[in-house]
């Protein structure tokens, strides 16, 4: 019950990954769901970062990621819904770059700290960032597109330090 919650959610809790402190209660809830669904085959003092990989859960940080880079996936793929389309512009350099195929969003400059959380922001910083890609950018269907890059973001999220 609580992960539909969650995803139902999930792109206003953009504006909340700003704040560590939401996260952090956020990633708290998600680790005690992880307990309670292995708890018949794990003992408690099992760690909550091997517990959520070995159910294949992303962190509550990277499954916002993930759900707003999907819904730009969509927004992109589909030109649809026309208010979120029209927010988003690609990036167009102005002379010949190697980058210029690279399906790029153009990130616009804001001046507060509220405009930032934005989905004309947020949408593009995270398309961009993380050097996400252009052949998961570039997948030929949503479901590509959503399995190629809950494994890109599974192994930065859990890679070792």
């Amino acid at each position: 019950m609580h992960l539909s919650a969650q995803d139902l959610t999930t792109p206003t809790l953009f504006c909340l990954a700003y704040h560590q402190k939401n996260v952090t209660r956020l990633q708290r809830v998600q680790n005690a769901a992880a307990r309670i669904v292995v708890w018949g085959s794990r003992r408690r003092s099992t760690n909550s970062a091997d517990l959520l990989k070995q159910l294949h859960w992303l962190p509550v940080e990277w499954c916002i990621k993930f759900k707003i880079a999907c819904i730009t996936y969509k927004t992109i793929s589909t030109t649809q819904p026309a208010y979120l389309y029209s927010s988003l512009k690609h990036y167009t350099p102005s002379g010949t770059l190697c980058s210029s195929d690279s399906k790029s969003l153009f990130v616009p400059r804001v001046r507060t700290c509220f405009s930032s959380r934005s989905f004309a922001v947020a949408a593009p910083t995270i398309w961009n960032s993380n050097s996400l890609p252009l052949a998961i950018r570039s997948s030929v269907s949503t479901y590509s597109f959503r399995r190629q890059l809950k494994t890109f973001f599974y192994n930065l999220a859990f890679r070792p330090s």
